[in-house]
């Protein structure tokens, strides 16, 4: 037997063992629940549709459709760009009702000028829920017709304060408050709600940002009597960080880049394949026209804008109030709608910080499953650390005791010595037997915890040498 098969054997023993013990928990949103704490996060202007979407939904995740630009998909987008809108999200709404019958939802940004128009479509169409980002969701929120329609809402925010801000903002005006947030870090795809400088700031990484928030929605879950789960998103990629973050609090974690290289994934072959042929210093931070930093992979397009040079487009609205058309050397928009359809020449892509990682084009039942499996061997190694710690504890109070017991021995054995009479040397002997009797049960017990020990300690560094081939899967 190979090396190689020797270690797929094992690891195949350890995913059985792990995965029934261990299972990805399900995630609750006010009245839906999925069957996995997994959701796909919405890339916008055609990356995930109701294909992709579908797919996840079908594994017992969220898949979710991306309303940013959808209607660049249709004909007569340039001709009423609004219209085009609005009927490619009802359109990807019911198709990927078709395909699945798990959940579906949509993310809409809130800065874009139709979103109004886009927030009653998908609660006309029912949507399952709503993630909201890219601006805070507190202004004109039908609520009513929202709670009428059983949609769930989940705005996207980047910071412990926005989320209060929007959870308080809602009391007071409605009445009401969301189901839950999503907290997107800085090592997100796309455009980022932080400044340049906060990017790699370690007062910024979502590891810190996501205890905050669960912290203060508790206040809010208290008042209400509701739980609001948080989702953790922006660089998550593996089962295993999807365990960290649930330990963390969150409730659920969202992926987008690790959904883009699958074989559902909307999006043209060229655009997944350049995750797979990208490395990491491919991806880079760009200044993006609408007046953000973006993380995309370095292409042809971005290097000559990078040289000064300037694309001819055409904008047909004024989509984001954010965007500087009249100075802007290309459109956004048209940029990102080209790479989707594969022209890297004149689009570049979005992507995550852990892009690099995208070894091949897969279906998206293999991730889900990678994801699942990756989360129970953290879980199962958290487990093997959290016994060994305990051993070790005991193995301390074994040594003071012994300790502690040999010294009061010797004490007693001295004192006797110099203090019995001769009809208490019978009941000392006894006494004396005792004692010794204790000290060689704590030297044995204190051999089987040393020894439990070690093979727990081997286990352990077997199991994280093995880790590596896990996020490969």
């Amino acid at each position: 037997m190979s090396l190689r098969t020797a270690l797929e054997d094992k690891l195949a023993c350890l995913r059985e063992q792990c995965a029934s013990k261990y299972p990805l928990p399900p995630l609750r949103i006010g009245a839906k629940t999925a069957r996995l704490s997994i959701v796909q996060g919405g890339m916008g202007v055609g990356i995930s549709l109701s294909n992709l979407a579908a797919a996840v939904a079908r594994e017992g995740g969220i898949g979710v459709i991306a309303a940013n630009a959808i209607g660049m998909t249709e004909d007569d987008y340039y001709d009423d760009p609004v219209a085009a809108n609005v009927r490619a999200l009802r359109r990807e709404l019911r198709e990927a009702r078709r395909k699945s019958d798990g959940i579906i939802g949509v993310n809409i940004m809130v800065a874009v000028d139709c979103f109004h128009r886009l927030l009653d479509a998908a609660i006309e169409e029912r949507a399952d829920v709503l993630f909201l980002g890219a601006g805070l969701p507190i202004k004109g929120i039908p609520v009513r017709a929202i709670r009428s329609a059983g949609v769930q809402v989940v705005p996207i925010v980047s910071s412990a304060r926005a989320a209060r801000l929007i959870f308080k903002s809602w009391e007071k005006h409605y009445g009401d408050i969301p189901d839950g947030v999503v907290v997107e870090g800085p090592r997100a795809g796309g455009h980022l709600g932080f400044k340049p400088d906060e990017i790699d700031h370690p007062d910024f990484r979502l590891e810190r940002i996501v205890p905050q928030v669960v912290e203060t929605l508790r206040e809010f879950e208290a008042r209400w009597g509701r739980a609001l789960p948080v989702i953790a998103a922006g660089g998550i990629f593996t089962g295993e960080d999807v365990y960290r973050f649930l330990k963390l609090g969150a409730g659920g974690a969202q992926l987008g880049t690790r959904f883009v290289a699958t074989d559902e994934c909307d999006a043209d072959i060229r655009f997944k394949q350049a995750y797979v042929a990208c490395r990491e210093d491919d991806i880079v931070i760009i200044q993006s026209p609408v007046g953000l930093p973006g993380r995309a992979v370095r292409g042809p397009f971005l290097e000559a804008i990078a040289r000064g040079e300037k694309k001819l487009f055409r904008c047909p609205s004024h989509c984001l109030e954010s965007c500087a058309a009249g100075k802007a050397r290309y459109c956004i928009s048209e940029a990102l709608d080209s790479a989707r359809k594969g022209d890297l020449e004149n689009g570049f892509v979005f992507c995550g910080a852990n892009a690099h990682r995208v070894e091949a084009i897969v279906p998206v039942k293999q991730i889900v499953a990678a994801l699942k499996q990756g989360y129970a061997l953290a879980a199962f190694v958290s487990g093997l650390k959290t016994e060994a710690a305990k051993k070790a504890e005991r193995l301390a109070a074994l040594r003071d005791e012994y300790a502690a017991t040999l010294a009061a021995a010797r004490g007693r054995v001295q004192a006797g010595l110099r203090h019995l009479a001769a009809e208490q040397e019978a009941r000392f002997k006894g006494e004396k037997a005792r004692m010794h009797q204790r000290l060689t049960e704590i030297k044995a017990e204190y051999g089987q915890v040393r020894e439990q020990l070690k093979e727990l300690g081997g286990q352990i560094a077997g199991l994280l040498t093995l880790e590596p081939c896990l996020s490969a899967v």
